[in-house]
């Protein structure tokens, strides 16, 4: 009975945050379709096919200013890398958009002040600009994606480049959710799954009560838990908020978001099974080094003497404000899209699940 409950709990837990995310990647497969047909692959390539800085710029940047979460950067950041862009500047762009984006900072200047705000700031540009020059200098041969000049190629001697805007886009559009779609969502139901086990085996009073108290408190710690959890930068900052109010350091702040928005489960294991075991660890290193080196800077600039920020008024201000800015899905739209990623998810394992099956009765 226990185990049937602590299942269940579970399974609520990676459906809620299924819901949450499952809007996003529908929309972000949509314009990963766009992306894939719409703005040809030679014009792409041109643009971030190469490891200069200004390809990085471009895609830290645009990726500021999206209030996607990070699973709805996979297959926009997949999609990029399948047509043409660069390692360098793929991983820029998925971590520039779900760490930083206009609707946080605003929760962040309200909840957590603007000295943490600022810092916020600036890591959410470097970071994404330091794993990008990183990923370009040692990505080794998933730099780019395999057999890629031959394709961009093949693109521009073949008859598609005549087709009209309204054939590029269903061309598109099959691609997204005939292949695409298939594959991130393997690893996103994967990924919310062992997500939900860690909620249920770790739910939030227990976070509170021993990460809220800072003589318990460390970066270290919560980086392991930002990294397994689910992150939404907008989201889980009332969270953070509510853990720097209790007495947590102001660095545990800046961790938390930066180890938590960027990096977790669907998306390692998209990285890692899409484009390569090194790129994954690389990111995931890389994000997680990066969070804790920045905490311990912030708390030794604001401490001693770092005071919390929270008053109502600030708080009523900036959750109106930042409301103003975020696309709340209804839920039955949240369900369907969730319903949607699922059939994707079974679509995509049934061939292993038939191979299996026949090596089984054979």
């Amino acid at each position: 009975m226990i185990i049937f409950d602590f299942i269940k709990s579970m399974l609520l837990a990676a459906i809620s945050m299924l819901n949450g995310a499952s809007p996003w990647l529908i929309f972000s497969f949509t314009i990963a379709g766009l992306l894939r047909d719409v703005l040809s692959p030679q014009r792409f390539h041109r643009s971030l096919g190469n490891t200069k800085i200004v390809s990085l710029l471009k895609v830290t940047i645009s990726g500021m200013f999206l209030p996607i979460c990070s699973c709805g950067t996979i297959p926009l950041g997949l999609s990029m890398y399948y047509s043409g862009a660069y390692l360098g500047p793929v991983l820029a762009f998925m971590t520039s958009t779900p760490i930083i984006n206009p609707c946080a900072v605003i929760l962040s200047y309200g909840l957590l002040g603007k000295e943490i705000t600022l810092i916020y700031l600036i890591v959410g540009f470097t970071l994404p600009m330091i794993i990008g020059i990183v990923a370009n200098k040692f990505g080794g041969d998933e730099l780019k994606m395999p057999g890629l000049e031959e394709q961009i190629i093949a693109t521009s001697l073949d008859d598609k480049v005549n087709l009209t805007l309204k054939d590029k886009i269903k061309s598109g559009m099959i691609w997204a959710y005939n292949d695409l779609a298939l594959i991130v969502s393997k690893y996103v139901i994967l990924g919310m799954l062992l997500g939900g086990f860690i909620i249920t085996a770790f739910p939030d009073t227990f976070i509170q009560k021993y990460l809220g108290n800072p003589s318990m408190l460390s970066l270290g710690n919560i980086a392991v838990l930002a990294t397994v959890m689910y992150v939404c930068a907008v989201g889980h900052i009332p969270f953070i908020a509510a853990l720097v109010a209790s007495g947590a350091a102001p660095g545990v702040a800046i961790t938390f978001l930066m180890a938590g928005a960027a990096t977790n489960f669907p998306e390692l294991i998209s990285i890692y099974n899409v484009i390569g075991k090194r790129t994954a660890i690389m990111y995931g290193t890389i994000v997680t080094t990066a969070a804790l080196l920045v905490g311990a800077l912030t708390n030794k600039l604001l401490m001693p003497g770092f005071k919390p920020v929270i008053n109502f008024n600030n708080i009523d201000k900036s959750i109106e404000s930042a409301n103003r800015l975020i696309f709340a899905a209804p839920e039955p739209l949240k369900y369907l899209c969730s319903a949607i990623i699922f059939i994707f998810f079974l679509k995509g394992i049934m061939p292993k699940v038939k191979d299996s099956f026949e090596k089984a009765f054979n």
